[in-house]
Parts: C-alpha cells; sequence; structure tokens
C-alpha cells in the first residue's frame, strides 16, 4: 500500500494521521518527563515538585492530542468547547476553593516552605506535616491528633517551620518570690539545665529580670534544646524543677 492510496482513502487517513499524534504525544511526554526530572533532580527539588510538573506536562499534552485527533476525524471541537464552557463556568464557581488550595499546594511546594517530616505551626495548630495534597495539607499534632488545613492557608497566613534549624530556644517566664535571693539564682538554675543532655551549653543560657511586680520578681529563663518537636516537655520538666528549688529556698529561709 503507497502513500497515496493512504492519502486518497479519508478512513485510512485520518486512522494513520491519529496515530502519528499518538506516537508524538507518548513521545513528547517521555522525554519532557526525563528533562524536567533531571533538571529538577539537578537544582535539588522537590520530588513532589517534580511529578506534579509532569503530570500537568501530561495531560495538557495529551489534551492537545486529543484536539488534534477530534479536528482531524472532522468533530466539531467548538460546539463541543462550548458545551463544556457552560458546564465549566457553573463547575468552576463550585470548585474555585479547590482551585485555589490546588494553586496554593503548588506555591508551597516551588518556595519549599515545609515537607513531609516537617513541623510546622499555623494560626492554632502545630505539627509534623504527615501529608501534602494538592488540596489539604494533614498535620499529627503532639497529642496524635490529625489536622487537616487547607493550602490556601499558607498563602493567607503567617506559618513557622520549626525543623531547619534543629536547636530550639524555650523562653520560660519565672515569678522569684521576694523570700527567695535572687544572688546566685542564675547558676542554680543552670546546675538544673545541666543534668539534661537534651539542654545545651552553647548558646549559654540565660537569666533576665524582667519587673519588679507584687507577686514576686518576674523573671525569663531562655535555654537552648536539640528537639524542637518536644518545647513543651522540657518546657514542663524545666519549670517542675525550678519550682521546687524556689519552695526550697524558701523554706530555708
Amino acid at each position: 500500500m503507497t502513500i497515496e492510496s493512504i492519502l486518497s482513502n479519508p478512513l485510512l487517513k485520518d486512522v494513520v494521521v491519529s496515530l502519528i499524534i499518538i506516537g508524538a504525544a507518548l513521545g513528547i511526554v517521555k522525554w519532557t518527563s526525563i528533562f524536567i526530572t533531571k533538571t529538577g533532580t539537578k537544582f535539588d527539588s522537590e520530588a513532589t515538585l517534580i511529578q506534579v510538573v509532569n503530570e500537568i506536562i501530561r495531560y495538557s499534552v495529551y489534551a492537545i492530542a486529543l484536539t488534534l485527533i477530534l479536528n482531524e476525524l472532522g468533530i466539531n471541537i467548538t460546539a463541543i468547547a462550548l458545551s463544556l464552557g457552560i458546564v465549566g463556568i457553573a463547575v468552576g464557581f463550585a470548585a474555585r476553593d479547590t482551585i485555589s488550595n490546588f494553586i496554593a499546594g503548588l506555591f508551597v511546594l516551588a518556595d519549599k516552605s515545609f515537607k513531609v517530616g516537617d513541623i510546622i505551626e499555623i494560626s492554632d495548630y502545630k505539627g509534623k506535616v504527615h501529608i501534602m495534597g494538592f488540596r489539604v495539607t494533614k498535620l499529627i499534632t503532639a497529642d496524635n491528633n490529625i489536622v487537616s488545613i487547607p493550602n490556601s492557608n499558607f498563602s493567607k497566613n503567617v506559618h513557622v517551620n520549626h525543623t531547619p534549624l534543629e536547636e530550639k530556644r524555650v523562653d520560660l517566664a519565672i515569678t522569684v518570690p521576694y523570700q527567695v535571693k535572687v544572688e546566685g539564682l542564675r547558676e542554680k538554675f543552670i546546675e538544673i539545665l545541666d543534668k539534661h543532655e537534651w539542654a545545651l551549653d552553647d548558646p549559654l543560657p540565660n537569666f533576665n529580670i524582667n519587673e519588679l511586680a507584687d507577686t514576686g520578681i518576674k523573671s525569663t529563663l531562655s535555654f537552648w534544646v536539640v528537639d524542637p518537636w518536644k518545647v513543651e516537655e522540657y518546657r514542663s520538666i524545666i519549670a517542675s524543677e525550678i519550682g521546687t528549688l524556689l519552695v526550697v529556698d524558701i523554706e530555708k529561709d
């Protein structure tokens, strides 16, 4: 069968052209995926971001290929597009929040604000990132609850990533009774911290007197720990031991 005979047969021509379009689309998707993956790896991009970009390109190429095939088969694309457009407007209004969350999720991935396993804080929620989806990001809180946060919240609200820095400063507010001598108190507090491996010597702990109030001397003990996930636990331990120390000092006096 010659090329002339194929071109003279409308049905065969449509089949051959459609197969060529499908082959070209598959080839473009394959080589584009390889290029994006290598480029993303070279620039240390998140694996999730690379996957998302590949998916967007894949479905875009397939959509273009389908349009070309329908056009080759003589199907009225304009009428189909018009019908889909009317439906799309209605669906678009209903899905605008989903689209907003999807776009925000892409920006989070691109900015590398956080990744799975990081400890983040947004609004009144703090937890470890469990799942980063296109619509929501799920956190596991310290009390083992799962919180689902729409991705659009990350573009509207300030969020803190506690993970990039391995060390975390803990500020503990202390009211020292007037019966307790302030002299040497800093050294006693440091002795308490030295008993715990997770309390760091560098940076040095700091003890500041803030205010002389009616109830006592308002002060702050600042120290650094190695695990940001356990800040509240460490704060509670030190507060308890300092409370015991102050009670003992009062009884001595």
